[in-house]
């Protein structure tokens, strides 16, 4: 039986090439160009093996990657990169990539890296078979939610939302879990056995978002070569969940409010309306409210998504929790990683605790992951931690450098703006939404610069 590939790549010659000469060497190629449309697959079927390419419209192959993992699903991830940087390389392998390669190319390479990608599958399958097999749960994952007071109020509120056909607008930073609490809400909704859509607006824009949401005929623009379903008809009955809602453009707003409020949309091409019923949770961690004041956001839109808002709180705002959710993510690492790490030594919860988490939750699982791979016992150390600084005052940096600088000193001038953008995302030590504030530009505008540029991630 062929083994089965996905491939993600957006460049059609070079992902035709590949889909040819995988299908040659005894492989299954699928090939997507869209890190949603990936998400889509990976759900839906099994592969034995992932190729991305590191830049892709919607995203880029590291936040698929970090999905990935955060999914459970532990397929052998490959990176492919234009950019050969050493710094890039290091951050995928830190994620979870097997390996990296370079474009363009080597077909020998390539094999040899697949045949160790492969090699090294099985022995992780059999570890993890054992670690299951040592483990006392053979009862479903354990659900962690945290106990703290902030948190048992959110959860509160998701049981009085969670049952009616209100929509839900969640607040939160960056990896504080907004895509967990919208699938809790759907899970907890008369909708729950109907469709989940996640939708990442930042991806949509003007001219694909009309066939990426709503759908189209085939031949009704010219690579419109089959009939395509858009979100709304694949979430019908169930609920869509708009990430970043608030990185949509404003001629994407208007024809999104027309389909809320009517309940119906028109795919591409098609002469006739089709009736929907879906329900709609949105997510941001921009301040709408100033986004209308500046035009940039539609007050009719922000009112028709707010029916009833959630704050997610930050980690560093839930420290009671943090304890509880280190042992659920060794948990997880453990099962990943062939490991049996049982418990952390009281400094290195200490110095956990003390650690300001500016990419929350996301950042917590990953730097507990790492430290479990170099656990040497059962016991997770201070020395298998990170080096990042275990003093609170100096972790808060990146938080306030927003408002310990003069933003003007930050704002994009021309000729000069990739330093300003390397300087910018230097001071918010790689955190994206906070370089995007500083610089006064949109998270989507920043992705495009660093790609014009050539920044790498």
């Amino acid at each position: 039986m062929k083994k089965r590939i996905l491939i993600i790549e957006d460049d059609v010659a070079f992902g035709t090439m590949l889909n040819t000469w995988f299908s040659k060497n005894q492989w299954e190629p699928v090939l997507m160009s869209k890190v949603e449309n990936a998400k889509q697959e990976l759900f839906a079927d099994k592969f034995d093996l992932v190729l991305s390419d590191l830049r892709l419209p919607d995203g880029d192959g590291i936040m698929l990657l970090e999905w990935m993992r955060e999914n459970n699903m532990l397929t052998p991830f490959i990176i492919m990169t234009s950019y050969s940087d050493v710094q890039t390389a290091v951050h995928a392998m830190k994620m979870g990539a097997f390996d990296y390669l370079s474009k363009p190319i080597n077909p020998t390479i390539l094999q040899q890296k697949i045949d160790l990608a492969m090699k090294h599958s099985v022995v992780e399958a059999t570890k993890t078979n054992a670690a299951t097999k040592k483990s006392k749960s053979n009862s479903p994952r354990k659900v962690i939610k945290g106990n703290s007071s902030i948190m048992r109020r959110l959860y509160s509120h998701i049981d009085l939302v969670a049952p009616t056909k209100m929509s839900v607008l969640i607040l939160g930073e960056s990896g504080t879990g907004k895509e967990y609490i919208a699938r809790m809400i759907h899970e907890n909704s008369t909708r729950k056995d109907k469709p989940f859509v996640a939708v990442d607006c930042g991806s949509l824009s003007v001219e694909l978002a009309p066939s990426e949401l709503f759908g189209h005929k085939k031949g009704s623009f010219t690579s419109a070569i089959s009939d395509k379903t858009g979100v709304f008809l694949e979430a019908n009955g169930g609920t869509v969940f708009l990430d970043e809602v608030g990185n949509l453009s404003y001629e994407v707003q208007k024809q999104l409010l027309r389909a809320l409020q009517e309940q119906k949309i028109r795919p591409v091409g098609s002469a006739s309306d089709v009736n929907i019923d879906v329900r709609i949770i949105a997510a941001t961690n921009e301040d709408l409210e100033k986004a209308i004041d500046e035009g940039r956001f539609r007050q009719d839109l922000y009112h028709r998504i707010n029916e009833f808002s959630v704050n997610v709180p930050p980690l560093r705002d839930r420290v009671d929790d943090i304890e509880e959710f280190c042992y659920h993510f060794i948990e997880q690492a453990n099962e990943e990683l062939g490991k049996d790490v049982k418990k952390i030594s009281d400094d290195a919860l200490s110095a956990i605790k003390q650690h300001q988490w500016t990419g929350n939750l996301r950042e917590l699982r990953n730097v507990i992951r790492r430290s479990v791979l170099f656990a040497n016992n059962d016991t997770l150390t201070k020395d298998n931690l990170p080096e990042f600084n275990h003093s609170r005052s100096n972790a808060m940096t990146t938080v306030v450098v927003k408002e310990t600088r003069d933003q003007k000193d930050w704002a994009l001038t021309k000729g000069d703006e990739k330093e300003q953008i390397e300087a910018a995302l230097k001071e918010a030590r790689g955190n994206k939404t906070i370089a995007a504030r500083l610089l006064q530009i949109d998270r989507k505008t920043l992705y495009n610069k660093m790609h014009l540029y050539n920044i790498d991630l």
